[in-house]
């Protein structure tokens, strides 16, 4: 256990570590391999790079050299790993470890950090068991002398999981794999933009004939896209990628179609088209297979769906495009949090403690047994190969199982005849963001499935009031899941001044249930609608509010819907200036963020950017704070950086707005470097959702359906529907690692209603990493200790 007396800046004095990628790159190992260099040098130790993976442990020499932090700069926004990456068959036998060892023990290295998947971690562990017997064949052999030897008497390993794939058990997310499904996502909807472009030609061609508009179509595109993406033994970037673009169907290692699934598929197809969609969507993982072990390849689809459905088919394989490109925000801080995590276990490592990953849970870093990971890896191809597939989801982990669960709901499931009588309405508040319309359309196909009648009430509150609302079928909000901004349209107004005529309407569309999917707004307007229900009996109904905002300043969750694609807006657009300030030399951009009060994206973008500051509301700064920023910068500018990123929230101080910041810096600056400033304002709200996004935001429309069915069968008494208890009205929320459900009234104790941000917020406490991998002398806290977690009891009997 860590005691906050240790001195984050003394724990690696004497220490050696080094860091090395391996087996297949993926986006985002840069993130980690700065972080582990400048995190390593934070705490006193020596790090080294180790030059294209097992190879250069094993061949030494100038492979394995001295890390300094101007090294590792400008290689945040680099895609694959800057220090290179092999596949060693050298390191798999005994003497290659051999000569990995000697390299090692030559430098004093006792510690090291390996980004890679599955094999490389487990190459790792085994370079670690043997490790004292390497040792003595060694002294033997004459190669290091016995004190050499006693000096690195045991090796400390941990590892990050690098793999585009995602097919690492015990972590969420590997580094690369958001990247990967950022690129995939791109190409979906390049597709989908061919559909529609064929639909508008079928419009126009039908406007200026005669013919009947079915014959039109059948003329025009009606087209069938089969997407072939990676994932030789794992799903997720398929699965994923299927429900962040509502594909008709997938197919996944972990779970083949059921026996005659050829005739299922096309009846999918032709009953998509028989309610109106143009554009069919299959998904493949490339290891994608049948019941009885044989592959299902895009070709055979391919020749399935042309030869009995006569549809025109086209076959995408995306290969290595989805190993390329920048990393997205997401990677980067998961690479960067992940390797302070990595060099932390390392330090604290004692000759008992077995080898880690570092990994994400939720939003939580956590610290899991190597080998455990491993196995249960193993366990999930045992359970494949034996056709034990229900065992072989739950092993993947929940979030795996979460994504399965809502895929089948929302793909697999013809409405009811049925219909249950209930009127659901759906209604956007506040201000647009990317993901609003992914979570409507969840919403809408959840309650079609449930029996319920869908309504759709445009322009919020205000919307409400006015009677502006309609039924929302499922064909309605085809294609809603790439959208940005607010189909529905949206508004800030507050219910508090219009509750008559909201209960009159409420009353009169015969509403049941509410979905309200917003920002603090949202939040704010279901408080007022909840206090309402003393005078008004039609306030008296279930409803849950989903948090969509790009500030991130909803109570109750971790993230909201929206802020991961402003994340990715403000990050690209931070690369770019980056760039332009390396080729001026000496010159500091200011940029000014969006976020209210809340500094959720200026701290967030300052990690994934690589800022040297980030000023926000939530941690006051004075004149001192900003003399010392400067003073950074132009020692900064003596080193070969000769470049500097400052990001400020629009609300952080009344008094030093962003052309007070400016100015400052400019004088102070004079002679040693020039400033230039931006304020990205409105580009932040808009564009198409991030796969993170969208996936966030349908399984939050369609949880929420779910669980107001629930609560209208608990709230019918007498023929009708009465709801007044605290937890008929509910927020959606992610917090650490699960989405729950929590009373309105019990979240106002934790709300600023002033500055509309939670009291307490996560993400502060990360923010010292950005401050560290910036090089400011400051102190770490590592009083919360990340114990070691195990993966083995989530296993299966």
């Amino acid at each position: 256990q860590l005691h906050t007396t240790i001195d984050p800046t003394k724990m690696g004095v004497g220490r050696a570590i080094a860091v090395l990628t391996s087996g297949g790159d993926a986006q985002g190992m840069n993130a980690a391999v700065r972080a582990t260099v400048r995190v390593g040098l934070y705490t006193g130790a020596k790090v080294y790079f180790v030059h294209e993976g097992y190879q250069g442990l094993v061949d030494g020499g100038e492979n394995i050299c001295p890390a300094t932090w101007e090294s590792v700069s400008m290689m945040l926004q680099l895609g694959g790993t800057v220090i290179g990456s092999a596949r060693c068959k050298d390191f798999r036998t005994r003497e290659g470890r051999m000569k990995a060892a000697c390299n090692l023990v030559k430098l004093g290295i006792t510690n090291l950090c390996v980004i890679g998947g599955d094999g490389s971690l487990t190459g790792a562990n085994q370079f670690r068991t043997e490790w004292s017997g390497l040792l003595d064949d060694l002294v033997r052999a004459g190669k290091i002398t016995e004190e050499g030897a006693k000096k690195s008497s045991h090796l400390n390993i941990v590892g990050m999981v690098g793999s585009i794939d995602n097919d690492f058990c015990g972590t969420d997310m590997t580094i690369g794999t958001d990247s990967a499904l950022h690129r995939i996502i791109e190409v979906v909807d390049a597709i989908a933009t061919t559909a529609q472009r064929c639909k508008c030609l079928s419009k126009l061609y039908f406007a200026f004939s005669n013919l009947n508009i079915n014959k039109v179509n059948k003329l025009h595109h009606q087209r069938t896209f089969i997407l072939e993406v990676m994932g030789r033994h794992c799903g997720y970037l398929a699965l994923v990628t299927a429900l962040a673009c509502g594909a008709d169907w997938v197919f996944i290692p972990e779970m083949p179609p059921d026996d005659g699934w050829e005739n299922h598929l096309c009846r999918r197809l032709t009953d998509q088209r028989t309610r109106g969609s143009r554009l069919n969507v299959i998904i493949v993982a490339e290891g994608a297979m049948s019941r009885d072990g044989t592959l299902i390849t895009s070709d055979q689809i391919k020749k399935l769906v042309t030869d009995s459905l006569g549809f025109d088919t086209r076959t995408t394989v995306l290969g290595h495009v989805q190993r390329g490109g920048t990393p997205s925000a997401f990677d980067r801080i998961l690479g960067s949090r992940m390797g302070v995590e990595a060099v932390m276990a390392l330090l604290e490592a004692t000759p008992d403690t077995p080898a880690c990953v570092v990994s994400l849970s939720g939003n939580q870093a956590v610290r899991l047994p190597l080998m455990e990971c491993v196995q249960v890896t193993k366990d999930v191809t045992a359970a494949m190969a034996e056709g034990r597939f229900d065992e072989a989801i739950k092993l993947r982990g929940k979030s795996f199982e979460n994504n399965w669960n809502t895929y089948k709901l929302l793909a697999h499931i013809n409405p009811p005849d049925v219909k249950s009588n209930i009127n659901v309405a759906i209604m956007n508040i506040g201000a647009p963001c990317a993901g609003m319309n992914a979570a409507v359309r969840a919403a809408v196909r959840m309650g079609i499935i449930q029996g319920h009648s869908m309504l759709a009430v445009h322009d919020g509150f205000d919307g409400l009031a006015h009677g502006q609302v309609e039924p929302i079928t499922w064909t309605s909000v085809s294609g809603w899941t790439g959208k940005g901004g607010s189909a529905l349209g949206t508004k800030r107004t507050l219910p508090a001044k219009l509750l008559e005529e909201i209960s009159h309407n409420i009353a009169k569309f015969n509403i049941h249930a509410l979905v309200i999917i917003g920002g603090f707004e949202a939040y704010v307007g279901a408080l007022e609608l909840v206090q309402a229900r003393e005078k008004y009996e039609e306030m008296c109904i279930p409803m849950v509010v989903i948090p969509a905002t790009v500030s991130n300043n909803v109570p109750g969750s971790d993230f909201s819907i929206g802020a991961d694609t402003a994340l990715n807006t403000i990050t690209s657009t931070c690369d770019r200036i980056k760039q332009s300030a390396a080729g001026t030399k000496r010159r500091v951009f200011i940029v000014e963020t969006m976020g209210g009060y809340c500094g959720y994206l200026a701290t967030m973008a300052g990690l994934a950017a690589g800022a040297d500051a980030a000023y926000i509301f939530e941690e006051k700064f004075n004149i001192k704070d900003l003399q010392v920023n400067v003073e950074h910068l132009v020692e900064k500018m003596k080193t070969t950086v000769k470049r500097g990123l400052i990001l400020r929230n629009e609300n952080c101080n009344a008094n030093y707005t962003t052309d007070l910041i400016f100015n400052l810096y400019s004088e102070e600056g004079k002679g040693v470097f020039d400033c230039r400033k931006n304020v990205l304002g409105h580009m932040q709200q808009g564009g198409t959702p991030t796969p993170f996004d969208r996936n966030f935001a349908t399984k939050m429309g369609a949880k929420s359906v779910l669980w107001l069915t629930d609560k209208l069968r608990e709230c019918y008494r007498h023929g009708r529907i009465f709801a007044n208890s605290q937890d008929s009205a509910c927020l959606l929320g992610m917090r650490k690692r699960a989405l729950t459900f929590q009373p309105l009234n019990e979240l106002k104790e934790d709300t600023d209603f002033e500055h509309r941000i939670p009291k307490t917020q996560w993400w502060l406490k990360i923010r010292p990493i950005m401050k560290i991998l910036a090089k400011y002398d400051i102190k770490l806290d590592t009083s919360e200790h990340t114990d070691m977690e195990h993966v083995i009891q989530k296993r299966r009997p």
